[in-house]
């Protein structure tokens, strides 16, 4: 449900408006018409997913005690697909249904669909997304669909000059692209400890110059040891890790803002945990499973960025450390291993509360360790088999279709295999201590791009995205 809209999904709350005038009941129905299509709706629905009905019935209007209501400045197409959105459908969209539907979730605005929209922004629909959500005023979608265009703007450049008015061209240049970032794993350190702290830097690759710069240093008390990174809205954070020999949990966690250039501390998880899966989506961080005194974890936390609260989701189907996690199209995977030679992905479903099995994928001696998400594709990448542990292979399953199909190809080297990679635009950015690669990603096949230094640090190494100012980048 909208974040504005009611919190409980029995019907049994009008979210606050007068009761008088809202639908008190989940099978009351509303007919609405739009042209010359006739809809027949729950009330309920509409009232707690948009924002247009739910002021109509706060405001005590005569419209509030009919059962039909028209609306006259949509197309029935742009509503049915809100409708659908709104029963919790994932409806690909072409071009003119991508108009319509902006303008109805601009016209009633229906947060559910708007963040649909963002979700299916790619390469051949950013310029409509983006020119549409200007010209109907749907500015989380324009400003969404702007910073894809950035990140692509080599690509598209011609075609944006081509297509776009100068002030929409204008906005998209005064954004910064997202640059590559990584950190390699290191324990806590002492205040004396100067020579070991050095290294203990978060670095960005200056694709212009091909060269690694420090974009700052870890806090002294922070761990990447076996800990969960991620980053959410353009913020890093740091949950859990290990220091010492005995693997002793930290029990401290870190963001970073790019914007202030500072490390501040944040509130840990209830269960303190090591080698977690960290990810985030929709203003919330999931700690998923890990260990905590060597016994592996199911149990979920997750974190209210706003509120500064941790609290309990479902657990996991079993207990899982270290296990490949990503988001595509705003949901949350993880892969499970299962003996032998099984690996299968869970989906969180946040309104069930529930984790989900999506599929199943078995492959000879090989299991999922890593995954990405580009578009409506599941990329997961694995191991090969036995002596061969170096070549990675990728698997990409497809989640409108629910088919597998395998990548041509093998990935990685003798000196070291391809366990990172980070989705920018149509690309995917992988490393290793020898090369930076970027492949161009479509749909059943990445092919090599380009190569770019490699990150000079050894073990594990997590990679992401930051949007830097430029302030930042010109140190």
């Amino acid at each position: 449900m909208s974040a504005q809209g009611s919190d409980l999904e029995d019907g049994s709350s009008c979210g606050g408006a007068d009761e008088r005038y809202l639908p008190c009941c989940s099978s009351a129905k509303l007919t609405i018409v739009v042209g010359d299509t006739h809809f027949s709706e729950e009330k309920m629905l509409l009232v707690q997913s948009c924002d247009y009905f739910r002021a109509l019935y706060r405001s005590g209007m005569k419209e509030c005690r009919q059962e039909e209501i028209h609306l006259k400045s949509l197309h029935a197409r742009g509503f049915l697909i809100a409708l659908a959105v709104l029963r919790g459908e994932k409806p690909n969209l072409d071009g003119d249904d991508i108009v319509e539907a902006i303008e109805c979730a601009a016209f009633l605005q229906v947060a559910l669909l708007t963040k649909h929209l963002i979700n299916l922004i790619d390469s051949d629909n950013c310029l409509l997304m983006y020119h549409t959500a200007a010209t109907f005023g749907l500015m989380d979608l324009y400003h969404v669909a702007a910073l894809f265009i950035r990140n692509m703007y080599v690509d598209l450049e011609a075609e944006v000059k081509k297509s776009l008015p100068s002030n929409l061209i204008s906005y998209v240049e005064s954004l910064t692209s997202s640059v590559f970032v990584a950190v390699g794993a290191h324990v806590t350190c002492g205040v004396d400890e100067t020579v070991h702290a050095a290294s203990r830097t978060v670095c960005y690759l200056d694709e212009t110059g091909n060269n690694w710069k420090v974009l700052t240093d870890l806090p002294l008390e922070a761990s990447t040891s076996m800990a969960g990174v991620t980053v959410l809205d353009n913020k890093l954070y740091i949950v859990g890790g290990v220091h010492g020999l005995h693997k002793q949990v930290v029990d401290c966690s870190f963001c970073y803002s790019v914007e202030n250039n500072s490390w501040s501390r944040i509130s840990s998880p209830a269960q303190l945990r090591y080698n977690l899966s960290l990810v985030g989506v929709d203003g919330r961080l999931y700690a998923i499973g890990g260990e905590y005194e060597r016994t592996l974890m199911s149990s979920v936390e997750t974190y209210d960025v706003k509120t500064g609260m941790w609290g309990f989701a479902a657990h996991l189907p079993r207990p899982a450390a270290g296990a490949a996690c990503t988001k595509a199209m705003s949901r949350i995977f993880v892969c499970l291993w299962r003996p032998m030679e099984t690996t299968e992905i869970y989906e969180y479903v946040s309104r069930e509360d529930e984790w989900r099995l999506v599929t199943t994928l078995i492959r000879h001696q090989s299991y999922g360790h890593s995954m990405v998400g580009h578009r409506d594709n599941l990329y997961v990448v694995r191991n090969g088999p036995s002596d061969d542990f170096l070549r990675c292979l990728i698997d990409c399953y497809n989640l409108s279709s629910g088919q597998w199909s395998s990548l041509p190809g093998h990935f990685g080297n003798s000196k070291g295999s391809l366990f990172t990679a980070v989705v920018r635009g149509d690309s995917v950015l992988t490393l290793n201590r020898s090369m930076t690669l970027e492949f161009t990603v479509n749909g059943k096949t990445w092919k090599p791009r380009r190569q770019m230094k490699g990150f000079p640090r050894s073990g594990s190494v997590w990679t992401f995205l930051l949007r830097l100012p430029d302030a930042l980048m010109l140190q």
